[in-house]
């Protein structure tokens, strides 16, 4: 089941990347790369394990949060199998990247705070701030989450900052990040426009509201068991804790951010409503009815979010999750363009217009005896410079349009349509992406290339 369908788009990329060390790429810092390249020594199994292994670890700091709130093993139970079933936890676990590595350390960096709050120690903050410096590393949205803390704490808790150590964590958070944000500095804030190039995709404040409701509404359970922890949370002595949730929800929507970059804040609200379940069953056992209702929860969450469905089910509820179908199909691809290199014979390079057909070309290119450099304008790839072969025939693979290539060859030929057996349909394939033969450069690979590199 880890591996029924192939490689993520971002899979290959995580690995790519982590095959070209830096202190950052345009769109993440390094943290997740770094590890995607050490888990693919045991391959695509590799990077699955890795992925349910966070999984499991946000569970687990779940059922952590809920003791700390006073929750007994009923509670933590529940708590960690409220996360297990949850679509928003369960969904990134389909495969290895930054958003189950971004669960994760929010989780881990909540749960340190909490701790510190309420029982101060200066191990318990730096232990906080390394948590966070580490989560600053993997996905800048943990800053987001700080500021969260800071104004929950001052609105609500204004005595835990009194002192020296919450603030050394958040030095030590600072440190721990400086070397991306020297990075990012250093190559015109890439991750700044990156940012702003996402947030013009999710429809701005209006678009992210909207779509951030819609994903909380598809899981009843965990609304029930949020709701439950919210208000708990308001009347106790960790009521900060609403406030921290309310501010990074409304910073990220007021950004235009994606739906789920603050969705791992819920990890507080969903251990505080396992405790709260549990005081109401008390002395009882717990209502048959949540046993059931988590089990309907993973499945309806697993037949939706994991390979469970055979490639026709998952395009055919592609608008719903795209995830599932974009696991599919990538040695197809590759050889309908090994296809197209043998027709044309002429090519000296492979042009791609995203990482996903890059990454793909550099994993199975050879298996179908197709040697021909791999180059993309797509984010990391256009910081790692023009191919070394002639830009005089290349095949132009994947989005483009024939006007947009036309910009950088006189000459361009459609060859064939990518396509997936069928009538299937993934991100290339609705966006009726092909294979194109380009001849009669307008410039050199060097004077094309600042044109040809693209930020989404």
């Amino acid at each position: 089941m880890l591996t029924r369908y192939g490689w993520h788009r971002d899979e290959f990329y995580y690995v790519i990347c982590g095959r070209h060390l830096a202190w950052g790429y345009p769109d993440q810092p390094p943290l997740t790369h770094l590890l995607a390249r050490l888990l693919d020594v045991a391959g695509l199994a590799g990077l699955r394990l890795g992925a349910l292994a966070s999984h499991l670890g946000c569970m687990l700091v779940t059922a952590a949060l809920a003791a700390e709130f006073g929750g007994r093993r009923r509670a933590q139970v529940l708590a960690a199998a409220a996360v297990a079933v949850s679509p928003l936890f369960m969904g990134a676990s389909m495969f290895f990247g930054t958003t189950i590595m971004d669960q994760l350390l929010w989780a881990v960096t909540v749960l340190l705070v909490v701790r510190a709050v309420r029982s101060p120690s200066p191990w318990r903050w730096l232990a906080s701030g390394i948590s966070a410096g580490i989560g600053l590393e993997n996905k800048q949205t943990v800053a987001v989450l700080l500021v969260g803390i800071l104004v929950g704490l001052v609105v609500s808790k204004r005595d835990a900052l009194r002192g020296p150590w919450p603030w050394m964590a958040g030095l030590v958070a600072a440190v721990c990040w400086l070397p991306n944000v020297v990075w990012d500095a250093n190559h015109q804030w890439a991750n700044v426009r990156m940012a702003g190039v996402l947030a013009g995709k999710t429809g701005g404040p209006i678009g992210s509201g909207v779509t951030f409701i819609a994903i909380l509404v598809a899981s009843p359970v965990l609304v029930v068991v949020a709701w439950a922890g919210v208000r708990r949370l308001r009347d106790g002595e960790h009521r900060w804790l609403v406030v921290t949730a309310i501010t990074v929800v409304a910073l990220f929507v007021l950004a235009g951010g994606k739906a789920y970059y603050p969705e791992p804040v819920f990890v507080v609200f969903i251990a505080a409503g396992a405790v709260a379940v549990e005081a109401a069953a008390a002395p009882r056992r717990l209502r048959p009815g949540w046993p059931v209702a988590l089990g309907a929860s993973f499945v309806a969450g697993a037949v939706v979010l994991l390979p469970v469905l055979p490639p026709a089910g998952a395009s055919a509820i592609r608008p719903a999750n795209p995830v599932l179908i974009e696991t599919y199909g990538w040695p197809r691809l590759v050889a309908e363009i090994a296809d197209a290199s043998r027709r044309v014979r002429i090519a000296t390079v492979t042009f791609t217009s995203n990482y996903g057909e890059a990454g793909a070309l550099a994993f199975f290119a050879r298996g179908v005896g197709l040697r021909l450099p791999v180059a993309s304008g797509h984010n990391a790839y256009g910081d790692w410079g023009p191919p070394a072969g002639s830009d005089a025939a290349v095949l132009a693979v994947g989005e483009f349009d024939r006007p947009y290539l036309e910009r950088f060859w006189a000459s361009v030929t459609e060859i064939a349509p990518l396509t997936l057996p069928h009538g299937w349909t993934d991100e290339e394939t609705v966006n009726h992406a092909a294979i194109y033969l380009c001849q009669q450069p307008r410039g050199t690979w060097a004077e094309l290339w600042p044109r040809l590199r693209h930020l989404d």
